[in-house]
């Protein structure tokens, strides 16, 4: 588990380089599966923890599910602690909720800036995947084997080759909801999927995202073992709707939950909601999670059962900081985040 990070175990030696591009050796997804197995009881475990998602958000499974932990992850002894009081909180909470941890290696962004653990985990700008991928699947590895259900976001179309086997529930983000090759990638993924809606708040692209994830699909891609194939999926049953808000606006209100729900059903889709309390919805204002939490939780309490997952930014330390010398250990590089205190009174709250 803790093998050492050389470059034999790396294999990134470069391959070619232009004026315009280089390329650098990587290995496959199959041979970093093989440096990093998954053991047949952990696996086990994982697809008894998607199963358990699934049932939560087809409303088997009268719990909620939580999505919740750090916006990206950095640091990843951070993480592992993070991870521990998360699950000892997990455990105590398990007759209500169905705690899934955020293990967010791939950032998108706007523009430019550090693009996540899986491609700068130095955060020295040059970038190392090779170091990225090997880091990341020992990181999920370890999280895994604390007994958490793990979720990320598909950002790079080929990266779930190489992850997805430890994750127990994938968000597609706003940028990408739109996006063929995700679409593509997601009728081909093993666990649920929720896609967002759109940067303007819009769920018209994330109803005809989940329409297509459903569907089978012929498309190209890279087989496990590295080389061009045709990849043809049965298409996902699982996915389903994250109100995230939008530019200017918000949606976990229960007048756009109701409306977001009769658009769903119109379509002929799942109708489960889970609301990210984060981002356009706490107009990046961290601390406004818990007000939105309890509001969207008072909605299904009075009722409303198409209501079923929450989604939550959290990490060690509140707040965020920038990337200097003077790190704060725990505290997010990225969008700001609720503490470790102010996450649990507020889960046990609920």
């Amino acid at each position: 588990m803790n093998m050492p990070l050389n470059a034999q175990t790396l294999d990134s030696e470069p391959l070619t380089r232009t004026p315009h591009r280089q390329e650098t050796r990587l290995p496959t997804a199959l041979e970093l599966r093989g440096r990093f197995p998954v053991s047949e009881a952990l696996a086990r475990r994982i697809d008894g923890y998607r199963e358990q998602v699934r049932q939560v958000l087809h409303g088997e499974d009268d719990r909620t599910l939580i999505v919740v932990g750090p916006c990206s992850i950095h640091d990843e002894q951070a993480a592992l602690e993070y991870g521990q009081k998360l699950k000892a909180l997990a455990d105590d909470l398990s007759d209500r909720f169905l705690i899934v941890m955020r293990a967010y290696l791939e950032k998108p962004r706007t523009t430019v800036g550090w693009k996540g653990l899986l491609y700068d985990p130095e955060r020295t700008g040059r970038g190392d995947l090779a170091q990225g991928l090997a880091r990341s699947r020992r990181l999920l590895l370890e999280l895994s084997e604390l007994g958490l259900p793990l979720a990320t976001e598909a950002l790079g179309p080929f990266m779930m080759d190489y992850l997805g086997d430890l994750v127990s529930w994938t968000a597609i983000g706003a940028r990408t909801t739109e996006s063929q090759i995700h679409r593509e990638m997601v009728s081909g993924l093993p666990m649920p999927v929720g896609f967002k809606n759109g940067t303007d708040g819009s769920i018209g692209v994330a109803i005809n995202a989940m329409k297509s994830g459903a569907h089978p699909h012929h498309h190209m891609g890279i087989s496990h073992c590295g080389s061009p194939a045709m990849i043809s999926t049965p298409g996902n049953p699982d996915t389903h709707l994250v109100l995230r808000g939008g530019r200017g606006i918000t949606n976990y209100d229960e007048l756009s939950i109701a409306r977001a729900v009769e658009e769903l059903d119109k379509a002929g889709v799942n109708t489960a909601i889970m609301v990210d309390c984060s981002h356009d919805n706490a107009r990046k204002q961290a601390e406004r999670q818990v007000d939105i939490a309890r509001e969207v939780m008072a909605q299904k309490n009075k009722g409303n059962r198409q209501i079923r997952a929450l989604m939550l930014e959290s990490f060690l330390q509140p707040g965020r900081q920038d990337d200097d010398d003077n790190l704060i250990y725990g505290c997010s590089l990225t969008d700001p985040c609720l503490g470790w205190e102010q996450t649990e009174t507020l889960l046990r709250s609920l």
